[in-house]
């Protein structure tokens, strides 16, 4: 597991606690704003570990088939993965 892939874990183990919590918030029927933030903050860290997967993928994946004439492949997978993100 290289540097990337090992914050990306810490981060997806980080918002798993976070949306574990907003559970149990609900649970207790604590306050909504909070429960709110709580789901706001999981939703950040899921982000962050998606660009960390992608910079990871990018760098090794994505630079190797380009190295290996296999580029197209890779751009099309990039472009449909940001059409996710983008909600497009």
């Amino acid at each position: 597991m290289n540097k990337e892939q090992k914050q990306a874990q810490l981060a997806l183990k980080t918002a798993k606690g976070q949306i574990d919590a907003a559970i149990n918030m609900l649970d207790e029927g604590r306050y909504c704003v909070d429960v709110s933030n709580q789901i706001i903050a999981a939703q950040g860290l899921l982000k962050k570990a998606n660009l960390l997967i992608l910079k990871q993928h990018m760098n090794h994946c994505v630079m190797e088939a380009f190295k290996n004439d296999k580029d197209s492949d890779k751009i099309d997978e990039i472009i449909d993965i940001l059409s996710k993100i983008i909600g497009k």
